[in-house]
């Protein structure tokens, strides 16, 4: 039996396949944000400084820092991603930008089997959208250094005010899903859904839909956006407050919520309590705050999607 009730458990996207394929934290500190994710039971790889290709007018290769460096909490479906800023760039500056509304997760990143198909349909769907780009970073592996590679298209500022929302094509899944850091003591298997607080719930739907090229659907929790594997849930700041009761909104569009399934609900009680991380157990879902160096915002677990207090909302007609 899956630990969640979606259907595929590859971990790519195929064909015209979409998925939610990780969210991202932006930190000031990677170091106290790997061990914070460590705290709530999530094994973290080791920091990775993200690179761009470049050739020169010799022709010949070289690197150049993309601004930001990461790590990460790998799971069996998408993954966990901590940011930080390596360098003065544009990626860079967004990052001490989007932190200077808040610190916590401003990045939503989906994947497809062709990063450059969808490029092409967001601009036909109307996006202004920046150059695809093709990023690296080095990783070890345990038969010797590799590069994980994936190409990413993005649009331009302000044209997803909810933060970097991203589709990308993964290149090299065996460098990036090691199976040394699939296990979690936490138990954790797999990325669901995300939920974002907006002021506007029907224009923000509306947009994801085109961005992600998927209907949006109503339900009492709000709108649902839902993919091939995983989603995306739009609330209102009521909203998510009846979710997460004593979460403080520092200010809209917030990124407040991912959702992770997990093996057994008991086991990952026990870890967050060995970590010191404040959780409440409710009618088959837990709620756990991010420890502060992971920013502001907190984490759903179940064992089954459908035991989301938002995807349990009753869809209206």
């Amino acid at each position: 039996m899956r630990a969640h009730g979606d259907d595929i458990d590859r971990q790519l996207p195929a064909g015209e396949e979409i998925f939610l394929d990780h969210v991202g934290h932006f930190a000031a500190d990677p170091d106290a944000a790997s061990a914070a994710l460590v705290s709530a039971g999530f094994t973290a790889t080791p920091r990775s400084v993200q690179v761009n290709p470049q050739v020169g007018a010799s022709g010949k290769g070289g690197v150049v820092l993309s601004g930001t460096g990461n790590v990460t909490g790998m799971l069996r479906h998408g993954y966990i991603e901590v940011l930080y800023k390596t360098a003065d760039t544009a990626l860079g500056r967004e990052l001490d930008s989007a932190m200077s509304r808040y610190a916590g997760v401003h990045l939503a990143a989906f994947s497809v089997g062709d990063a450059g198909a969808a490029h092409r349909r967001l601009e036909s769907s109307g996006f202004r959208v920046r150059p695809l780009v093709h990023m690296e970073r080095p990783v070890d592996t345990e038969t010797g250094p590799d590069m994980a590679k994936f190409s990413v298209a993005r649009v331009e500022p302000g044209q997803m005010a909810e933060g970097r929302i991203q589709i990308l094509t993964h290149h090299t899944e065996a460098a990036v899903w090691q199976p040394r850091w699939l296990s979690h003591p936490n138990g954790s298997v797999g990325l669901i859904d995300v939920v974002i607080a907006t002021a506007n719930v029907d224009e923000a739907a509306d947009r994801l839909a085109r961005f992600l090229g998927r209907l949006a659907a109503s339900n009492t929790a709000g709108k649902a956006i839902r993919l091939d594997r995983g989603g995306v849930q739009l609330v209102t700041a009521e909203a998510l407050s009846r979710l997460a009761t004593d979460l403080a909104i520092p200010s809209l569009p917030f990124i407040g919520l991912y959702a992770i399934a997990v093996r057994s609900i008991p086991v990952l009680c026990d870890s967050l309590r060995r970590g010191g991380v404040a959780f409440v157990h409710r009618d088959g879902f837990v709620l756990a705050h991010f420890p502060s160096a992971l920013g502001i915002g907190g984490w759903v677990f179940v064992e089954r999607s459908e035991r989301l207090p938002w995807r349990a909302a009753r869809h209206q007609e």
